[in-house]
């Protein structure tokens, strides 16, 4: 560790080198911008940029029962995921709180598993505890992880790692930059078309000085990985999803497949699953749903804003927000009561004692460019 008791990711040297403002962020010395946040997000919707999430935590499943073992801690489809397919998964409590959101790829081999840097330990001793008598389970601390996302990601990796052009949306495979061995999935965190790598610490720094020497690519830092994110509407763990929200208050049933829900061939046997099955079913209703907001005036609404009715009662409270690049406009996330959740429907933020009208909207805010082929 550090002096300053957080964890270094393999890139730190070359963050400091770029001249990057770090922050703390779940235990690790991270950047948050470099040329700042605007720049950032602006040069990711239009070309590409090179995020360093090595503070997430990687690990392997292995052995005969794996797939079936990490169903059981899931309501999602884990055994009927085709080799070098990448799906959306949530570790729950047994009262169908999140524990953690992650993705997984089978490799053919074994499962390959990415988890929040905040939850990772935790996330490790609750697999261990659960499942860990019915296959391997190997963490991967000597990995780094690297994030290329934007419109010309595919274009740059390619000339770094041939064939990665092959992969669409949410599939991964082993490729190589010469004798370098990297995993690589077609996915990330921004909305956009891009790419996640994973290879070994030691030569994260060399690749990662690769990929920015290629004139497309500048580096980008945990700013505008959010205000992109928020954008894409997807959730951050901590702030919108946690281990009070279920899967259907957070608005996520879509990464629930159907075999693993009432009916299926596969239902329930998760933790939870009686709860989380019942506000699918419609048979348990929710008491709060998370929805999309946009404001009607130009100020930021950031978490935890109150969110109140036409009368000035609390109705909710916002999760996630600040002023949208693209946009320009406040956008929020939020979690509200269900007749609030329509959307159209007109509500308030309280921003420094202030009501800020804000209407309850679809996500994305701005429309995802994932490359489906």
């Amino acid at each position: 560790m550090a002096s300053d008791d957080l964890f270094l990711t393999p890139l730190n040297a070359l963050h400091l080198e770029l001249g990057a403002r770090m922050v703390p962020f779940a235990g690790y010395s991270m950047p948050v911008q470099y040329a700042g946040l605007m720049a950032e997000h602006q040069h990711t919707r239009t070309a590409a940029s090179l995020f360093d999430v090595s503070h997430m935590g990687q690990l392997r499943l292995s052995g005969p029962d794996a797939a079936a073992a990490f169903e059981s801690l899931m309501p999602v489809d884990v055994q009927g995921l085709g080799v070098n397919k990448q799906r959306y998964g949530l570790l729950l409590n047994e009262a169908g709180g999140i524990l953690d959101d992650l993705m997984f790829v089978n490799t053919g081999e074994d499962l390959f598993v990415i988890v929040n840097g905040a939850c990772k330990v935790n996330d490790l001793a609750h697999m261990q505890a659960t499942i860990g008598t019915r296959c391997t389970i190997t963490p991967m601390p000597d990995h780094a992880l690297l994030a290329l996302q934007g419109p010309q990601a595919v274009e740059v990796l390619k000339r770094l790692t041939p064939g990665v052009d092959s992969l669409v949306f949410m599939t991964g495979g082993n490729f190589a930059w010469g004798e370098v061995p990297l995993f690589v999935t077609r996915s990330g965190y921004t909305g956009e078309d891009g790419f996640e790598i994973s290879l070994h610490k030691d030569l994260a720094e060399a690749f990662a000085r690769a990929l920015l020497a290629e004139p497309e690519v500048k580096p980008a830092g945990l700013g505008a990985r959010n205000s992109l994110r928020l954008e894409a509407g997807l959730c951050l763990y901590g702030n919108d999803l946690d281990q009070t929200t279920t899967p259907v208050e957070a608005a996520i049933n879509w990464a629930m497949q159907k075999v693993r829900r009432t009916g299926g061939e596969r239902a329930g046997g998760f933790p939870g699953a009686d709860i989380v099955l019942a506000q699918l079913d419609g048979r348990l209703p929710t008491e709060r749903l998370r929805v999309g907001l946009i404001a009607k005036e130009r100020v930021p609404v950031r978490e935890p804003a109150e969110l109140q009715n036409m009368d000035g009662q609390k109705v909710g409270q916002v999760t996630s927000g600040l002023l949208s690049p693209t946009l320009n406009q406040p956008i929020a996330m939020g979690y509200v009561r269900p007749e609030y959740s329509i959307e159209g429907t007109e509500l308030f933020a309280i921003v420094r004692g202030k009501p800020v009208p804000m209407t309850v909207t679809k996500m994305p805010f701005v429309p995802t460019r994932y490359y489906r082929g």
